[in-house]
């Protein structure tokens, strides 16, 4: 695996970049990280380390009148700590990477890349990469509903709690002591 720096953290998250997605993380200043999350979702929010994000919607005149857009965090979500349970789901790490390799399909569904086999390698390396910045005793937290700390990310995603305007959103938030981060794709 690649040391962890400003290049390989670049070189990882490009594999977004070919997708409807937001990859970035945060400084995180809130005991609820929920609140970090939210700002992470605002448009204008920088790199915690200053490093590449991947941003589809950067400098859109969506976010003109909507900095958040496309995102609409549930309110409940952020009334309590404990309130976003009922829409994120917390996953191992090892069930992280192979989200994180399915965030980065075009249909969000490994089982639809047709020449999967010969890329998963890449694909495994990026999201253990990005990983590499979130160190053992973070959490990773999914969208997608209840036994997602079960669920085979290399087959089809069938259920998720929306967090957008969006037809479909899938995403997955990492939270250490002192950053979070979301990488979140659209369908």
């Amino acid at each position: 695996m690649a040391l962890l720096d400003e290049w390989s953290w670049s070189d990882a998250i490009g594999m977004y970049e070919r997708r409807v997605t937001i990859a970035k993380v945060t400084s995180r200043e809130h005991e609820n990280w929920l609140l970090d999350l939210s700002t992470l979702m605002r448009g204008d929010t920088r790199d915690a380390r200053g490093w590449r994000t991947v941003d589809v919607w950067k400098g859109e005149p969506e976010r003109f009148d909507e900095p958040c857009y496309p995102f609409l965090m549930p309110p409940e979500a952020l009334a309590t700590a404990d309130a976003w349970k009922s829409y994120l789901c917390e996953i191992p790490r090892s069930q992280a990477v192979r989200f994180l390799v399915a965030l980065s399909t075009p249909w969000i569904d490994v089982t639809e890349e047709p020449d999967f086999e010969e890329r998963r390698e890449a694909l495994e390396a990026n999201a253990r990469v990005i990983l590499s910045r979130f160190p053992e005793g973070s959490h990773f937290y999914a969208n997608t509903g209840r036994g997602s700390d079960t669920l085979d990310y290399y087959q089809r995603i069938s259920g998720w709690n929306p967090f957008s305007v969006r037809t479909y959103d899938f995403g997955l938030v990492l939270v250490p002591e002192t950053e979070v981060g979301m990488v979140w794709s659209f369908r």
